[in-house]
């Protein structure tokens, strides 16, 4: 009776595939989940490729010609002037966007309520849900000599005449930190949210103020989503078209629209093309030496 009552004894066996027990799924390949991502990625080289063998073609002969004068021309002071202004714009919009962002994502990723939660995320990710196109209109509309900010100021009687926004480089920087301020929030707000809180009860208990835990404890914390969404803006502003065109026109000749200009009314594809490599190398470049500097900087803060 004893053997009969053992777990040895209770415990029965069947046989692979019988009907009590469920057949085993076949084993998925891992290369068969990236299959999507990798196809992506082939097109994506594919299309770099092709954009680099035409610029060192000639108009009309794009594949059968080789040829380093594209690039040599590339050396004009406009062109220069062009490439400068990209980059300046693109840093500034990148500066002004992760300042502004700092207290929204602080504040969705301390606050305990899941609905103020939610509708701040959908608050910040309304500008990715609305056309680029709209939104630069919108922002015609309101930065217009008649529009709503002229009205606003003249009526507080701020300004006697109407300050000119459109077709300036600050209207312009307007634009860009609007559209990318949701990749300044996301990445922060992340980050922000997988630094525990011990930390700053830590440095509270220590006699550190408010101001002094945000600066010497939480951000360098959260510094791999600053540094990501830092980066994320800047190369979205250096590649931006429709909002240079829209509140800068001809006047902020951003090199996205410098690129449009050669192959819509000119056709010249080498000449674009050799400008979009070039476009992407000094973005690379300058992403490649903001993280290696963010890391040097992370690298000396932290305690030995």
């Amino acid at each position: 009776m004893a053997s009969l009552s053992s777990p040895a004894a209770r415990t029965t066996t069947k046989p692979a595939g019988g009907r009590g027990e469920p057949a085993a799924l076949p084993a998925i390949p891992p290369w068969l989940l990236l299959a999507p991502i990798l196809v992506f990625l082939a097109v994506l080289i594919a299309a770099s490729l092709a954009v680099l063998r035409m610029s060192f073609g000639v108009p009309g002969n794009e594949w059968h010609t080789f040829t380093l004068q594209n690039y040599a021309d590339l050396a004009d002071a406009y062109f220069l002037k062009s490439l400068w202004l990209t980059l300046r714009l693109a840093f500034g919009s990148m500066v002004c966007a992760m300042l502004i962002a700092v207290p929204v994502a602080l504040a969705m990723a301390r606050t305990e309520s899941r609905l103020a939660r939610r509708l701040m995320l959908a608050c910040v990710l309304l500008p990715l849900l609305v056309n680029l196109l709209l939104q630069g209109y919108g922002w015609l509309v309101i930065l217009g000599p008649a529009g709503l900010l002229n009205h606003v100021l003249k009526a507080a009687g701020l300004m006697q005449r109407p300050v000119i926004w459109l077709y300036r480089e600050q209207g312009v920087l307007l634009g860009l930190i609007q559209t990318a301020f949701p990749l300044a929030v996301l990445p922060m707000s992340s980050a922000l949210r997988a630094v525990s809180r011990s930390f700053d009860e830590a440095a509270a208990t220590l006699g550190a103020s408010r101001w002094q835990t945000l600066w010497h404890v939480t951000l360098p914390l959260a510094m791999p989503g600053i540094v990501s969404g830092a980066l994320l803006v800047f190369a979205y502003n250096a590649s931006a078209f429709a909002v240079p065109l829209l509140l800068g026109g001809r006047r902020v000749p951003m090199l996205a629209v410098l690129i449009h200009d050669q192959v819509a009314p000119l056709l010249n594809w080498p000449a674009a093309s050799a400008s979009g490599v070039v476009l992407m190398a000094a973005t690379l470049a300058v992403m490649a030496v903001s993280q290696r500097l963010a890391r040097r900087v992370q690298h000396l803060e932290e305690p030995r």
